[in-house]
């Protein structure tokens, strides 16, 4: 049975790194959350070592410069990856078969700002599926709320008669942006699996993306820690690698788990919900604060 948190203060003396994510840990996309820089300045303060695991679909400096704007300073932590930087890594060095085998033509699905991704590579965008050897998927604009993955389905039939792969660089199926709900790309991914097409998503769950970040902490996982605001990719990736988790409910699965006021919920009903996904973190708090 996960252990019921106010904070991350006693699970600071137990571990000695911690993934952190970003999107309903961190920040909302538009501002930090209460209480998450102070954590940060506290685990740097005490020694520990954290580094950000994202599945944002941009490059990590993006990402960094981002928090920056926001208020969140490169010295709070000790490394940063997004799964946009594992996709444009990954086409870079083309050291994975699938990747290998993909052509230089690409169709961009996502805002403008997100091209950073394939920027500075060997490759050539494409207006058209027709003219296109894969589809890169950043996801729909996060800044248009009210998308939904239909407005999509012209575009995802016409990549479907192309018989294009689709990259996904972002697993994600939704965030909450200031308090908004809105899709991401791996809402559209899975409904182009559901019609038929070939995906690859790097990011989270996936146990790949792990190693990279363990590198980066100098670490061995017995002595990691996982902090995540979602089921499907924070707590089941760590569950994944066998590294300890701590879900911090007052993400993506707030509204379902009715949290008021940075409350936890009654006992026994976040660690029911966890159990459908037949996940157990090791604890579960309301928000990544002190």
């Amino acid at each position: 049975m996960p252990e019921r948190l106010e904070g991350i203060a006693p699970l600071s003396e137990r571990f000695d790194g911690f993934i952190l994510d970003l999107w309903g840990v961190v920040h909302d996309g538009v501002k930090p959350y209460p209480g998450a820089v102070e954590c940060l300045a506290r685990l740097k303060a005490l020694g520990k070592r954290s580094v950000l695991l994202s599945n944002a679909p941009r490059r990590a400096w993006a990402a960094q410069a981002a928090m920056r704007a926001m208020g969140i300073a490169d010295d709070l932590y000790d490394g940063i990856l997004t799964s946009g930087e594992a996709v444009h890594i990954a086409l870079r060095d083309r050291t994975d078969p699938w990747f290998a085998a993909l052509g230089p033509r690409v169709l961009h699905l996502g805002p403008e700002r997100d091209r950073n991704v394939i920027e500075g590579l060997r490759l050539e965008r494409v207006a058209t599926p027709s003219e296109a050897d894969f589809v890169l998927n950043t996801g729909p604009d996060d800044h248009q709320a009210g998308q939904t993955v239909e407005d999509f389905l012209p575009l995802l039939e016409a990549c479907l008669e192309a018989s294009l792969p689709m990259i996904c660089a972002n697993p994600d199926l939704e965030v909450i942006r200031g308090g908004v709900r809105v899709i991401c790309a791996g809402a559209l991914a899975e409904r182009y699996a559901a019609m038929g097409g070939e995906v690859r998503s790097l990011g989270k769950p996936d146990p790949a993306i792990y190693p990279a970040v363990f590198a980066m902490l100098g670490l061995a996982p017995s002595r990691v820690l996982a902090v995540g605001d979602s089921l499907r990719t924070d707590i089941a990736g760590a569950a994944a690698v066998g590294i300890a988790s701590a879900w911090v409910l007052g993400g993506i699965h707030a509204e379902e788990l009715g949290l008021a006021e940075g409350a936890l919920p009654p006992p026994g009903l976040a660690e029911a919900r966890a159990a459908e996904h037949g996940l157990t973190p090791d604890a579960i708090l309301p928000a990544f604060r002190w």
